[in-house]
């Protein structure tokens, strides 16, 4: 019996994990390709523009902490002018993101590292 209560509580916890990388993903082409790219290489006429990171090369994944990135989605990106350079995906109380899916989010950022 004890058994089977660990087998459903895994495919159970393995089912949400796959959830939210779906959600992450849905997020990540929803709010973030139009300039990122959907790999994550920053290839797009905007991306080039802004001149964003390639999220796909490990040595830009490893100048990023996770903090770092949670804070850019939260509050955005402002050039050295002050100019926005990025969006804040997270609002307040109308926030169209939560902390959850920011998180969802990172790791899916994560996970573009070829």
């Amino acid at each position: 019996m004890k058994k089977m209560f660990l087998l459903v509580t895994l495919l159970g916890l393995a089912a949400a994990l796959s959830a939210k990388a779906a959600d992450a993903k849905d997020t990540w082409t929803s709010n973030c390709a139009k300039c990122h790219g959907a790999e994550g290489k920053g290839d797009t006429k905007v991306g080039a523009k802004l001149g964003v990171k390639d999220f796909t090369d490990a040595k830009v994944q490893g100048d990023i902490k996770d903090e770092d990135a949670i804070k850019a989605i939260k509050e955005g990106i402002k050039d050295a002018d002050g100019k926005t350079k990025m969006k804040a995906f997270v609002t307040g109380a109308d926030s169209p993101l939560s902390d959850d899916e920011v998180k969802a989010l990172v790791a899916y950022v994560r996970g573009l590292k070829k």
